[in-house]
């Protein structure tokens, strides 16, 4: 079975993050940027699957700049067979990303396709199941953990309520949560054999999807800061300020 496994190049998450001073959006250049952390976590589960023999090969999948590149080898390091690169420079919002994952797995066939709930920048959480939908598949979101056994997927979902568990048939789309394991950090000699490793680079035309934004973002802007706290002497005048200042009581 084929895992394929989708990653996104975003700004580093220990990054202060800036926005533009027309605040059209977040300044990225000269910023150092990195795999989406829910994206390496969901590297790592599609490995553990290949070492535990339930997976034959895992491909990483990128869309996006020429330098996301360098993500997909982020992926290939942590032990990924190989890479398929959509590569353009236009601006790409869910629906486009999951319109090109739908044409890479209608060309690759995989029997899983595991993907973050969400990046780190837009926090958009919409791409998988919008994948799935498109697919027709069946779908396990905010997985926390994942058993594949005989054709079908059984998953442990974080809700709000707490855990719970749900039983798919495959294929199917999965979206990882931040419990579900911790990734690991490529070795040297795995960065090394990583160069090697083959990327393949499509273009959204080859494969016949129009990625134009079908969202237009008006304005970005900075939360408020966050003004000084004070402290107060007695009980009864933490309760003054709470209910003539605050008005929370």
């Amino acid at each position: 079975m084929k895992v394929l496994v989708a990653v996104k190049r975003v700004i580093d998450y220990n990054v202060k993050i800036r926005v533009k001073a027309d605040n059209t959006g977040v300044e990225t250049a000269n910023v150092k940027m990195s795999m989406n952390p829910f994206d390496e976590i969901a590297v790592e589960e599609a490995i553990r699957m290949k070492e535990k023999g339930a997976a034959t090969e895992v491909i990483a999948f990128s869309a996006g700049p020429a330098q996301c590149q360098e993500t997909i080898r982020t992926a290939l390091a942590m032990g990924a067979d190989r890479g398929v690169l959509v590569q353009t420079d236009a601006e790409l919002q869910p629906l486009a990303v999951a319109k090109l994952l739908k044409a890479v797995v209608d060309k690759e066939q995989p029997g899983l396709v595991i993907v973050g709930k969400q990046a780190i920048d837009d926090d958009s959480n919409q791409t998988g199941q919008m994948l799935a939908a498109l697919l027709g598949w069946s779908v396990g979101t905010f997985a926390n953990k994942l058993n594949v056994a005989d054709g079908s997927v059984e998953v442990k979902r974080e809700v709000d309520g707490g855990l719970e568990n749900i039983k798919i048939k495959m294929p199917a789309v999965i979206t990882t949560d931040l419990r579900l394991n911790e990734p690991r950090y490529a070795s040297l000699p795995n960065i090394m054999k990583a160069k090697k490793k083959p990327i393949e680079t499509l273009a959204p035309d080859a494969l016949g999807v129009d990625v134009a934004p079908r969202l237009k973002t008006l304005k970005v802007e900075e939360p408020p800061k966050r003004k000084a706290g004070i402290k107060v002497k007695t009980v009864a005048e933490l309760v003054e300020k709470l209910r003539n200042e605050a008005g929370v009581i």
